[in-house]
C-alpha cells in the first residue's frame, strides 16, 4: 500500500495535469518554489493539514479528495 504522501502527490499531479496547469503556474498561485511542488508530487514532502487545505483550495477540490487513492 502506498504511503499517504505518495497518494497525495499523485493526486495533486493528476488534478493539476487534468486541468492543463503547469507546475510553474501552480507554484505562482501557491507562493512556493517549483522544487517544493515537485517534492510534493513525488511524495517526498510531509505537509501540514493547513498546507493540504491551501493546496486543495488552489486546485478547487476538497482536501479529503487529495488523500484518497483513485484506481
Amino acid at each position: 500500500m502506498p504511503s499517504l504522501k505518495s497518494v497525495l502527490g499523485a493526486r495533486v499531479r493528476e488534478i493539476r495535469q487534468a486541468r492543463g496547469q503547469t507546475q510553474e503556474a501552480l507554484t505562482e498561485h501557491l507562493g512556493v518554489t517549483q522544487r517544493y511542488l515537485a517534492g510534493i508530487e513525488r511524495g517526498e514532502r510531509n505537509l501540514t493539514l493547513d498546507s493540504i487545505e491551501a493546496l486543495a483550495a488552489q486546485l478547487g477540490v476538497g482536501a479529503a479528495s487529495l488523500l484518497l487513492r483513485t484506481e
